[in-house]
């Protein structure tokens, strides 16, 4: 398990405007060579990698780490890609990452697999680093404005339920003045048949 941080000060400059931080990328494969061109290439592309071996290592370091983008390499034999996603959706440690699989061009029936079980994303072997980079940063400004849409939702219904006690407030004002109301409405009657009173008897 390793973690990369993208260094190169041209490809920092150059996604500077696309995305304020640096994203970070979680990759998953058991072949060390893959995992060691997948950390260069994507750090030299601006993105913060960290390596998971396989899908418990990847759930560990998710405990303290939580990434925006999830890259799975179908071919996992200890812990599958598609059991790999499910494991870490039900643990939470990363609730708002995307997940992009991996697999070769020929393996169609794989990349149906995933997209069946909920990727959001699949890339062709051998890896074209241009069109992974666009689709990375494409998932990235979608679940930014999928956080903002969520923290927007949150705050309005904040706003709705301080609205709603304020409303249940005033209602309860209301109530209290107009039983105030009729207990002065009641007491000035009774003074007013207190002195016709007082007069009848006079009289």
């Amino acid at each position: 398990m390793q973690i990369f941080r993208g260094g190169a000060r041209k490809a920092q400059q150059a996604h500077a405007s696309r995305i304020e931080r640096r994203p970070s990328v979680l990759v998953i494969d058991e072949n060390p060579t893959a995992r060691a061109v997948l950390a260069r290439r994507l750090s030299h592309l601006g993105y913060d990698v960290a390596l998971a071996e396989n899908g418990f290592a990847a759930l560990g370091l998710l405990v303290t780490r939580p990434v925006d983008i999830i890259l799975i390499d179908m071919g996992l034999a200890q812990l599958s890609a598609v059991a790999t996603m499910e494991k870490i959706r039900a643990s939470g440690f990363s609730p708002h990452a995307s997940f992009v699989t991996i697999a070769g061009r020929l393996e169609r029936a794989l990349a149906v697999e995933a997209l069946k079980a909920g990727a959001d994303a699949h890339i062709a072997k051998p890896l074209d680093f241009d069109l992974l980079d666009a689709r990375l940063r494409h998932l990235c400004v979608r679940a930014e404005r999928m956080e903002a849409l969520s923290r927007h939702n949150a705050e309005l219904d904040a706003r709705i339920a301080r609205r709603a006690l304020e409303l249940g407030e005033t209602r309860e004002a209301l109530h209290e003045m107009q039983t105030d109301r009729l207990r002065l409405v009641s007491s000035i009657q009774a003074l007013q048949d207190e002195i016709a009173r007082l007069s009848a008897a006079r009289a």
